[in-house]
């Protein structure tokens, strides 16, 4: 796979770049995290540059982009702590919805995506994570051409702005996905603040009533689209975290050498100095994994994918504790406190941990492929 950045990408990450100093500062971002409700104007932005269109196809108003183009977007995304569902929606709704064979919908809510008008997310946790997207409890019968949800989901990611949720359930003993609005009579939301700033949702479907044609896919087709979505993500995320590791380690370096003890600039102290090149070198890791797991999604063998997904997702966490750590520990009691963006850094690189399996959900899915 070439990683070399095409015209077209490194123009959208200069671009995205200079946006994302500007836009996301640690005041403006901040103050989006104090509103329940998604920022209008900042996700309009996102929209604008390309960002929410690059996992949708070119027939349908998107680019098309491979997965080599998330590594460099989310970098940037990661630099500067975006919260907005981008991940949810223009990545593993996108991935999932463009390769389902339901023409109808991919007509009317791909471009809607691109375009940042629709929001999805994907509804598929139910309590407990488990090894088998089909152990669960949510049903869709079919009754007088109809289908009738009902069920819950727990850890919705921005549950409370999206429009649409992709939904699994079980539809005659077999795994099934669903295209389901968010304002269908039956549907209750509890949205909540999660640790990093960003929102999550536990949602209610009481006998939701659909149209057959919401139906995307289902048996191993519906398991294979739902894979598809969450490798996408996974690689959205390790690329995420590993921007906010590079940026959390410049803005270590740069206290460093401003803060001063016993006269000279705490960065001429040698220990503190292993410390920077302990940290640098797991920022390294952490970047070389986001590439393992670029190379993963276009991987033939699903016993190598999985095990490249995993391993990645693993050490990406794993390096993003130890920096994040590190940072907290190098700006000594100043780096608890909530005037330093610091501490915005290490919930958001402790919280990817959590999200699409956690390293000990993935350290079991590489001891079972041994």
């Amino acid at each position: 796979m070439d990683f070399a950045y095409s015209q077209e990408q490194q123009m959208l990450t200069e671009s995205l770049s200079r946006v994302v100093k500007e836009d996301w500062s640690f005041e403006k971002r901040r103050k989006r995290q104090e509103q329940a409700e998604l920022d209008s104007a900042a996700w309009n932005t996102l929209a604008e540059l390309g960002v929410l269109g690059l996992s949708v196809p070119a027939e349908y108003d998107g680019f098309g982009e491979s997965a080599a183009s998330l590594l460099a977007i989310h970098q940037e995304l990661g630099r500067g702590l975006v919260s907005e569902p981008v991940v949810p929606s223009a990545v593993m709704g996108a991935r999932i919805l463009a390769g389902s064979d339901n023409e109808a919908l991919k007509q009317d809510y791909l471009g809607k995506i691109a375009s940042g008008e629709t929001i999805f997310s994907l509804a598929y946790e139910e309590g407990q994570r488990n090894d088998n997207p089909a152990d669960i409890s949510t049903q869709v019968q079919n009754q007088d051409g109809k289908l009738v949800l009902s069920g819950q989901k727990q850890a919705v990611w921005h549950a409370g702005a999206a429009n649409v949720f992709i939904v699994s359930a079980l539809l005659n003993g077999e795994l099934a996905l669903l295209l389901v609005p968010s304002d269908i009579d039956g549907i209750v939301v509890q949205d909540f603040p999660t640790m990093d700033g960003t929102r999550c949702g536990n949602i209610a479907f009481n006998q939701v009533n659909l149209d057959a044609s919401a139906l995307l896919a289902s048996g191993q087709q519906a398991l294979d689209l739902l894979n598809q979505g969450l490798d996408d993500g996974i690689v959205a995320l390790c690329a995420h975290a590993a921007g906010a590791m590079d940026a959390l380690l410049g803005i270590t370096v740069e206290y460093l050498k401003t803060r001063q003890q016993f006269g000279k600039p705490l960065a001429q102290f040698q220990v503190l100095q292993h410390r920077l090149a302990d940290m640098y070198v797991q920022k390294e890791v952490a970047l070389s994994m986001a590439y393992v797991a670029v190379a993963a999604v276009g991987e033939a063998d699903q016993a190598k994918k999985r095990r490249m997904l995993s391993s990645a997702k693993v050490k990406v966490a794993m390096a993003g504790r130890l920096i994040a750590e590190s940072a907290v520990q190098l700006h000594g009691g100043m780096g608890m406190t909530h005037e330093l963006e610091v501490g915005d850094y290490f919930k958001r690189l402790t919280f990817i941990d959590y999200l699409l399996g956690d390293t000990t959900y993935h350290l079991k899915q590489l001891e079972a492929l041994e």
